[in-house]
């Protein structure tokens, strides 16, 4: 047999993959002699003409045989042999996501990779193995000295490290209790168990890399350590991956892309705030990074710890029927940390001037004679939402979505959140020319300005998406905080999880009412969290002698809201059991399973024929299909978006009834764009 075929998938939205010939035996017509290439392996990267293009595929079968004609059957250019292939237990864990989130194998493999990895040219790849190679020492796995644990965590540390096979976790500690301080030690005993065992870490945002990755350094200093995240320049993410794929990196930390790296070692998973959201992705392929998490473990038969001071109600089920093992810190590790008082502020009562009532002001002021940190949490960047004129009532709309142009003071423009179309403010009204446009409500650069006003004697500091564009410039700012530089924090979610702010003793959320009336039944769920966590800020260090217990303010007109006063009581079993309740009640996930269609289209009116449409095929007994409706946010760039969400009590019937779905969806003739989410969480 001359040649082979390769069976190649390729990084386009088309569910097949593609056939090349690779010659098994070359003649040499100088030398008369013959050259016998290397036999391609399952698992390589091979370079092939696709198209007008030559593009990176990736090996996923070899035969003997192919129905494509040979008049039209294609030689794959090059494969690359430099690189060791991809383990199959990685191949079977992309088909997994591929089908489990219905997308083609290649949009889920090759993305998986960093981008370097698939370029034509071979150099940077070759350039990176060397450094790579280079930093390849004998390693020394033995932790630096490690602080003594209460009870609470021993437990949890001996439970992890002891599991020999998969073992779900569910590390359910109030904020401050030293579940970072549980996965480091644990993570000690199970590399110590193996000369190449590796650890995957991962955290929800980038932001949270830095203070962390600090913290394995110091402690594992003789290993290396690989990070993982968007935010890292190409050449140096190739080079972590790499060295997590040849197993030269014993521990791995990253955000929800690093759980599609190639781990040939992996013997434990740790997903830090399990229940943030951002674990899902929200574009191409919309996986879950956290459920990815817990298949992987079961595929490679290790332990998985997800740990939360507000644990996903999802995973908040599983530990009620067993399914996880719920390990429980009710204290703070640190001796005489207390956890915050948290008292609730009437703003129908104590009116709020420029956005801050009396109370707070008297507050803070308290803690700047201390020498105390305060942080003011709004989860609302920009100077104001919107401005408006008082004479003719318009108002800055953004005119390619359905959302208002928010006020950046300090650049002196208009700026959409979700398209990015920016405008000069306005001198007058472009409807009626009257010069008087007032901000209405406020954002965290109006609160900065206000703070300033009012405490000038003050370090006043703003972290959020605004003022951290800049690669490194939240970790600096961060650094800022930590070196005590700072009085008075203002910020969005951002500094709401994971900062470990040893001075700050006042936390106060100034209003957090909004989520309370969201059409996303998820809100509430998410606002306890958010809360529960930006208070965790407060009092995480020892308490000083004759000092104030740290507390926790929350303006809001609804001081009765039962969320409030769980808050109060730092009470998440009975708020997440009483939403279990109602879920339940209603027929709402965790209890049903769900999958979202969404369409996009120049004229709304476009999306929704489609979506109905869609309807009319989905005929089946198991499944119910809601109506076709316009999104929240119906409009985005130019574009109209709407929605068709179907349910089933079953997910093998609903992963079944998608599947076929799918396939009458490619046959509908029609302009729109559109997509399906399993398991949306953003409806």
């Amino acid at each position: 047999m001359e040649h082979c075929i390769l069976q190649i998938v390729l990084d386009t939205p088309l569910d097949t993959s593609f056939d090349y010939r690779w010659p098994l035996r070359e003649t040499g017509a100088d030398i008369g002699a013959s050259a016998t290439p290397a036999t391609p392996q399952i698992g390589q990267l091979v370079l092939v003409p696709f198209g007008r293009q030559e593009v990176m595929g990736l090996i996923v079968g070899i035969s003997d045989h192919t129905d494509v004609p040979a008049n039209k059957l294609k030689d794959a250019l090059e494969v690359r042999t430099q690189l060791t292939p991809l383990p199959a237990v990685w191949l079977d864990l992309c088909r997994f996501a591929a089908d489990y989130y219905q997308r083609p194998l290649g949009e889920v493999a090759l993305p998986a990779l960093p981008k370097n990895l698939r370029a034509a040219k071979v150099s940077s790849l070759e350039r990176n193995l060397k450094k790579v190679a280079k930093d390849a020492t004998p390693q020394d796995s033995s932790p630096n000295p490690e602080p003594a644990l209460n009870a609470e965590q021993q437990l949890a540390v001996d439970a992890i490290a002891s599991a020999r096979k998969f073992s779900p976790h569910l590390l359910y500690g109030v904020t401050g209790s030293g579940k970072t301080e549980v996965y480091l030690q644990a993570a000690a005993k199970v590399l110590a168990q193996s000369p190449d065992a590796q650890v995957l870490i991962l955290v929800p945002e980038i932001n949270l890399t830095p203070q962390l990755e600090n913290h394995l350094r110091q402690r594992f200093s003789g290993i290396q350590i690989a990070t993982l995240h968007s935010g890292m320049a190409e050449g140096e993410r190739v080079r972590h991956w790499l060295s997590a794929h040849l197993g030269q990196a014993r521990i791995i930390l990253g955000t929800r892309l690093a759980i599609l790296a190639s781990l040939p070692q992996l013997k434990m998973i740790v997903i830090d705030e399990e229940h943030d959201p951002s674990y899902k992705q929200q574009e191409g392929l919309r996986y879950s990074a956290r459920d990815l998490a817990v298949w992987r473990a079961r595929q490679l038969d290790i332990p998985v710890v997800l740990g939360s001071a507000t644990p996903s109600l999802e995973s908040w089920l599983h530990a009620k029927t067993l399914r996880y093992r719920k390990l429980s810190l009710t204290e703070r590790a640190v001796k005489d940390a207390v956890l915050p008082v948290v008292k609730i502020i009437n703003t129908e009562h104590e009116k709020p001037s420029e956005g801050l009532t009396q109370r707070l002001v008297t507050s803070i002021r308290l803690r700047l004679e201390k020498g105390e940190q305060s942080l003011l949490f709004l989860n609302r960047r920009g100077y104001s939402p919107v401005i408006a004129c008082d004479a003719c009532g318009w108002i800055s709309n953004c005119t390619r979505c359905t959302a208002h142009l928010v006020m950046h003071k300090l650049d002196r423009k208009l700026r959409c959140h979700h398209c990015g179309l920016e405008q000069r403010i306005p001198r007058s009204c472009p409807t009626c020319g009257n010069i008087d446009l007032q901000p209405l409500g406020r954002g965290t650069q109006r609160i900065e300005e206000s703070l300033a006003q009012i405490f000038p004697e003050a370090r006043v500091f703003r972290i959020d998406a605004d003022s951290t564009r800049l690669k490194g410039s939240a970790e600096a700012a961060f650094d800022t905080v930590h070196r005590g530089e700072v009085d008075i924090l203002i910020g969005t979610q951002m500094v709401a999880k994971g900062h470990d702010f040893k001075n700050l003793t006042l936390v106060a959320a100034l209003n957090p009412d909004s989520a309370l009336f969201s059409q996303d039944y998820r809100a509430s769920e998410r606002l306890f969290a958010q809360l529960m966590q930006v208070a965790g800020r407060a009092g995480r260090a020892a308490r000083k002698e004759g000092g104030n217990l740290s507390e926790v303010l929350i303006q809001t007109r609804y001081p009765d809201h039962p969320l409030y006063h769980a808050l109060m009581a730092h009470d998440y079993d009975s708020f997440a059991n009483d939403l279990l309740e109602e879920r339940e009640q209603a027929s709402m996930p965790p209890f049903i399973y769900q999958a979202l269609l969404r369409a996009e289209a120049k004229e709304l009116q476009i999306a929704l024929d489609f979506l109905h449409q869609a309807a009319a095929l989905a005929v089946d007994p198991g499944i119910t299909v809601n109506d076709p409706i316009p999104m929240t946010m119906t409009r985005v760039a130019n574009v109209d978006r709407a929605q068709l969400l179907v349910e089933s009590t079953s997910r093998p019937a609903l992963q079944y009834f998608v599947k076929n779905w799918i396939t009458d969806l490619r046959a509908l003739k029609s302009r729109v764009k559109w997509s399906v989410e399993i398991d949306p969480v953003d409806i």
